[in-house]
């Protein structure tokens, strides 16, 4: 079976994207026109050449810089309505987006701006396009853990569009229990809570993360493969992992796509998960990543299939919806099959 036809044409789920990642050079041009925001670049080929990253923060620095021209409600629907289109594509039938409000709300953005532009078109997807979704208030792991608190405190405010909370930004240096407190108020809010770990940080922060903010879900966690028991009692455990392959290799978490351990992941038996993370900055959409890491590291057509029903199983849709994605991939692969 050609590996590039099953992968447009399965079912799958986006677990791992921020949806301030998905801003296309073009968009973000547009974007500073219409709002009157001076960028350093004059054309998307300068947009382009900048995405040259030696590690995270060399990415977070060109981030939020491009994230500037995000000023209103329509910018934030504009943004996401168009990268609900691309997934549409992609086969994706169901998104659990990161947003990143500490970003907007710094720059005088207000939480609001962001989540009405934002919850709005994912409302015209699910109408118009039948994807569903469940949106994450990720905190911002550089700043202060008071400021956490002061976007926990609007999110309670919106708890009928927030499902979850996150932490993302540089983890050099900024192990998980510096939220502690905000992530166990988060939990007693009925918030349900995710991480970034072991992208950067060693496996000790995954670790940390599961025990200490208590996640239901370890984006990225590369490195938890450090640590054999850590490993045993993720595969135990089937704690999600929320992989993004061609992230890791432009942030130079690995340095060949080759090295990827998303083929080690499924072999000991993890619950891994292929996602973009941030597409535009990253050269990639969530086709773009299954397709490149399974020629990279040899995947074949079952551990495909495996990742995209996985997608479904992290998920935090219902157990009847994550049956009805699994049947639908079956549906998919008979209908290639015949």
């Amino acid at each position: 079976m050609n590996l590039d036809r099953l992968i447009d044409a399965l079912p799958k789920a986006e677990l791992h994207l921020h949806i301030e990642g998905t801003l296309e050079p073009a968009m973000m041009l547009e974007l500073a026109k219409r709002n009157n925001v001076d960028l350093p670049y004059a054309s998307v080929a300068e947009v382009q050449a900048a995405y040259e990253f030696n590690n995270l923060q060399d990415f977070l620095d060109i981030y939020y810089q491009g994230m500037s021209v995000l000023i209103e409600v329509r910018d934030f629907y504009d943004l996401t309505c168009a990268y609900l289109a691309k997934v549409h594509g992609d086969g994706v039938r169901h998104v659990e987006i990161f947003f990143d409000p500490q970003a907007h709300m710094e720059r005088g953005i207000s939480f609001e701006t962001a989540l009405e532009g934002i919850t709005t078109a994912l409302q015209a997807a699910h109408k118009e396009m039948n994807i569903s979704s469940k949106l994450i208030m990720c905190f911002l792991r550089h700043l202060p853990e008071e400021a956490a608190f002061e976007a926990l405190e609007c999110a309670c405010k919106h708890k009928e569009h927030i499902f979850g909370v996150g932490l993302d930004s540089s983890e050099a240096g900024r192990p998980p229990e510096l939220f502690s407190r905000v992530f166990a108020e988060a939990r007693a809010q009925g918030f349900v809570p995710v991480a970034h770990a072991g992208e950067e940080g060693p496996a000790a922060y995954v670790e940390t993360a599961l025990d200490d903010l208590q996640v239901q879900r370890v984006d990225h966690g590369n490195r938890a493969f450090e640590d054999p028991a850590l490993i045993a009692r993720m595969v135990r455990d089937q704690t999600p992992l929320t992989m993004c392959p061609l992230s890791n290799l432009r942030l130079r978490g690995i340095e060949r796509l080759d090295q990827h351990p998303v083929k080690k992941a499924l072999k000991v038996g993890l619950l891994a998960t292929v996602n973009s993370d941030d597409p535009s900055y990253f050269g990639g959409y969530v086709n773009d990543n299954y397709k490149q890491v399974a020629k990279a590291v040899g995947l074949d057509a079952g551990e495909v299939v495996q990742l995209a029903k996985n997608s479904f199983a992290a998920s935090f849709i219902s157990n009847a919806d994550k049956q009805k994605g699994v049947d639908a991939i079956d549906e998919c692969v008979n209908r290639l099959q015949n």
